[in-house]
């Protein structure tokens, strides 16, 4: 059996909507878009060491699966890239006909009972990054284990958030918290 974490970067008021680029998701008229970007790289050196460091597979929605595969798939530098590149990622899509982006394998149907599944097999962890719908049926159906979050010094007052009204209430265990020296807070949270 293994766990679910979710890879997270929200602002204090939870939006995690495109933290990196303007363009990423401008749905329901989304004009913010990049917020993170001046926090980015203190960020991700952050990331890389206590997130990304251990072997895990990836778990992620079609969009932001669309989005990761064209850039990371051509880094040829040693960086985060080559971890996701490395990495088995399945994709939850009913959409995509074809993954050319290495080792991708589509999940399709019943996302939350193929996630069971995933979840029930040997292997390494598995870790979401982006993903905001997939993440809203992973908390919807009680399946992610593990809550990574870094929590960005901006409130945005709009854009889709982390957790939608109507959750179970649940009780976490804070395992590791530390900050940047630019303000991002990480909190990492487990099952109670």
């Amino acid at each position: 059996m293994r766990k679910l974490a979710i890879l997270t970067f929200q602002t204090l008021d939870g939006v995690m909507q495109a933290p990196k680029e303007p363009e990423e998701d401008k749905s329901n008229g989304f004009e913010q878009g990049g917020w993170a970007d001046p926090y980015w790289d203190k960020v991700m050196a952050q990331v890389r060491e206590e997130a990304m460091a251990e072997p895990y597979d990836l778990l992620l929605g079609r969009k932001t699966y669309e989005l990761f595969a064209p850039h990371f798939s051509n880094l040829k530098v040693e960086s985060e890239g080559n971890l996701l590149n490395d990495a088995t990622k399945y994709v939850a899509t009913n959409t995509l006909k074809k993954l050319d982006w290495q080792n991708s394998f589509p999940i399709r149907g019943d996302i939350a009972k193929q996630v069971a599944g995933l979840k029930s097999q040997d292997g390494p962890l598995l870790q979401v990054h982006g993903s905001w719908q997939l993440i809203q049926t992973l908390l919807k159906f009680d399946l992610v284990d593990e809550y990574r979050l870094w929590t960005f010094p901006l409130i945005l007052g709009e854009g889709k958030r982390l957790f939608q009204q109507g959750l179970p209430p649940k009780n976490l265990t804070l395992l590791k918290s530390a900050s940047t020296s630019n303000g991002v807070g990480m909190s990492i949270y487990g099952r109670d």
